[in-house]
């Protein structure tokens, strides 16, 4: 394919005198001013004639037999904006797309179907993929050319040669069209695992000894750049360590936590993460902020909390949801995407980063007499340098060290960092600020609200709860519709686009969350009849696997199957979670059996790249290590949770009642006037015990 397509990139020769008449008799309208997206907003004043992805813009394509470029990015993306800048406001560009192709934009936020089925194109076609993502297709939607950013230049001539090949030579298009639908096709086939069902802890320690030889000791993470977070890879990890008892493990996992967090690309002033890491040392970020990766960063923070008491990990916890609070939520409860990885100079122009970096000169003026301190304290110096006088801040020491190395004391330290914060957080308020995409996302609120019950059940505080029950309250009346199935997006009160099935497995996943943070069954009735309805609608019995996309959708070149853990995890390793926890609070078997299978099924690719199915490996210590069903029934119910909660136990689920119930955990369980626990593992249970230490004893 190749070769083939190399064959495609030689061809030089102009457009046609005929396109050329096309383009005099045809009057351009950039459509996308119509739309709500703002990553589509932001390419509305282009000169380039384009379309939103639906089918007026697709019949009009095969109307006129054009070519299709579809353009794929998100708001937030720093090469999405240089390529609008240097391309698509550039009217020679803008004449050469319009004359020979039908001009698609998509936010890959909002339509992440579309996304995968190109990105799966151009990874078969470049070995890679990234965005912008930028394909040029048949009118009929099947791609045969792609990459992801190209210089002006670049693009100008592959754009000709293409539309030219295609005016001269259709058949040799339409051949590797062809081929490369089979490929993408092949892309998700799962196949039915013919061998038994074993799940073993043996499978799991070889799976992680062959993952842990990319574990970079010094610097935390892989031994890779740029490095990504991956929250679910140290979610499952520290799990592991834990279960295990393995202390190396343990060490590596929270190295890693503090490494990211003392890096530039944790926000020191603002609080939250950036996107990812240019480097090794986590000094220079990505900028942009997405938040996915925050709001499972602070469930996987506050849970390493439980686990090694480390008062940082709590600071940074209650630090980035107060930057979720500042800057990422809306008045009724909805959060919001993202902040841009760009902003203005004082010059005037976007640059990346420039919100967040400082120069000496700026901290001096600021800080005075304190500028010492601040300067070591985040190396402001050839360590904490970056590019153009600027620095990012970053952390090499624990505050003990620093304080012993420093002469001061640790209270003393603590207040100057909360009046260095103040100072400087005040001072970056009057700078241009980075631009906000403001739409709501159902699975990435979803995250979010889970990360907030995560932090409440962690640390207490109750208007992290409220925050959750709030944005709970939001999906409820405005993304799930009466036949339970969901909405993925929302912005200016519309939704309009059908829920995908990162949108169910994420909902039902807090959803049980929220129950089990609050026992009002309504938030696990939700998830049950949101489980029924992807099991109807996205669920092949065949393979017992979900696809991304609903049986009711418009049909694109491929039906996706999303299976490999990745920034975010994979959505059916999401719902096998699901399902295995539905399992026992409804006592339905064939739950439990479907969630065995998928797992099963995606076992062999776990051998290979382990590190890429963390969450289903999560999910294999659910069945291979002892699960416990903790029931409490009782006045005091509520408050038996509460110091439950304080205990790190990854493999169990809470049920609870203060009155008596007929649910399945609860049943024939409540004694009037007393508050008790039970512990039982697959039905079997041990005699009810009034507090949480005695219970604690039952479980390993």
């Amino acid at each position: 394919m190749k070769h083939w397509f190399f064959y495609i990139l030689i061809v030089t020769t102009s457009c046609t005198s005929q396109n050329q008449k096309t383009m005099e008799q045809h009057t351009y309208t950039n459509d996308l001013i119509h739309e709500t997206s703002p990553y589509l907003l932001q390419h509305a004043h282009n000169p380039v004639d384009w379309k939103p992805w639906n089918e007026k813009a697709l019949d009009l394509a095969k109307k006129e037999n054009k070519l299709i470029i579809i353009s794929i990015g998100y708001a937030a993306c720093h090469w999405c904006h240089v390529m609008e800048h240097e391309s698509f406001e550039d009217p020679q560009v803008a004449e050469i797309m319009n004359t020979n192709y039908i001009n698609i934009k998509v936010d890959r936020e909002e339509r992440p179907d579309i996304d995968q089925v190109y990105m799966n194109a151009v990874q078969l076609m470049t070995g890679s993929g990234g965005w912008p993502l930028n394909v040029v297709a048949l009118p009929d939607g099947r791609p045969v050319w792609g990459g992801t950013y190209f210089p002006k230049g670049n693009w100008i001539e592959a754009l000709k040669q293409i539309a030219n090949l295609y005016q001269k030579q259709p058949d040799k298009l339409l051949e590797y069209a062809e081929k490369l639908e089979q490929g993408i096709k092949a892309i998700d086939f799962i196949e039915t695992n013919p061998e038994e069902l074993n799940f073993s802890k043996d499978f799991i320690a070889t799976a992680i000894k062959k993952w842990s030889a990319n574990f970079d000791h010094k610097q935390g993470g892989t031994k890779r750049v740029p490095k990504f977070m991956m929250p679910n890879n140290y979610q499952f990890l520290l799990r592991y360590a834990h279960q295990t008892q393995d202390k190396k493990l343990l060490e590596y996992v929270a190295n890693t936590l503090k490494k990211i967090s003392f890096g530039g690309v944790y926000d020191h002033i603002g609080g939250g993460f950036s996107r990812y890491s240019t480097d090794a040392k986590w000094h220079i970020p990505h900028f942009e902020k997405m938040l996915y990766d925050n709001a499972q960063l602070v469930s996987l923070y506050s849970d390493a909390y439980l686990v090694t008491q480390d008062p940082w990990f709590e600071d940074v916890v209650h630090q980035t949801l107060d930057f979720i609070s500042r800057e990422l939520t809306s008045t009724d409860g909805a959060f919001y995407s993202s902040l841009d990885a760009d902003s203005e100079t004082q010059d005037g122009e976007l640059e990346e980063g420039a919100f967040y970096v400082w120069t000496k000169e700026e901290l001096s003026s600021l800080l005075q007499d304190d500028y010492t301190l601040f300067s070591n304290y985040y190396n402001v110096n050839t360590y904490g340098f970056w590019e153009k006088n600027n620095y990012v801040l970053i952390r090499k020491d624990t505050d003990h060290k620093f304080c012993e190395e420093n002469d001061i004391t640790l209270d003393a330290l603590r207040k100057k960092r909360t009046h260095w914060k103040k100072v400087l957080l005040q001072q970056r308020e009057k700078r241009s600020r980075p631009r906000l995409d403001d739409k709501t996302l159902t699975s990435w609120n979803a995250l979010m609200l889970k990360g907030y019950i995560d932090a409440y059940k962690t640390f207490g505080q109750d208007h992290y709860l409220d925050t959750a029950i709030k944005n709970a309250t939001f999906i409820k009346n405005n993304q799930l519709k009466e036949e339970y199935s969901l909405f993925h997006n929302y912005k200016n009160g519309k939704s309009n686009v059908n829920g995908y099935l990162e949108d169910y497995a994420t909902v039902i996943e807090a959803f049980i969350a929220l129950y089990e943070t609050t026992f009002d069954p309504e938030w696990l009735d939700i998830s049950k009849q949101l489980t029924e309805y992807t099991l109807t609608h996205f669920f092949d019995k065949e393979k017992s696997i979900f696809y991304f996309t609903s049986d009711e959708d418009p049909k694109l070149i491929a039906r996706t199957i999303e299976s490999s853990d990745n920034v975010i995890p994979a959505s059916n390793s999401i719902m096998a979670k699901n399902l295995f926890l539905l399992s026992h609070y409804y006592n339905m078997p064939n739950y439990k059996k479907i969630s065995d299978q998928m797992l099963h099924n995606i076992k062999p690719q776990i051998t290979s790249y382990a590190s890429a199915y963390s969450n289903w490996l999560d999910q294999m210590l659910n069945v291979s290590f002892n699960f416990y069903e903790i029931a409490i029934t009782g006045e005091a119910s509520k408050n038996k949770v509460e110091h439950l909660n304080k205990i790190y136990i990854p493999n169990k689920l809470v049920a609870a009642s203060q009155l008596d119930s007929e649910r399945a955990l609860l049943k024939n369980r409540f004694v009037t006037d007393k508050t008790l626990i039970y512990v039982c593992v697959n039905n079997a249970c041990k005699y009810p015990v009034k507090n949480i230490e005695e219970a604690i004893k039952f479980i390993e």
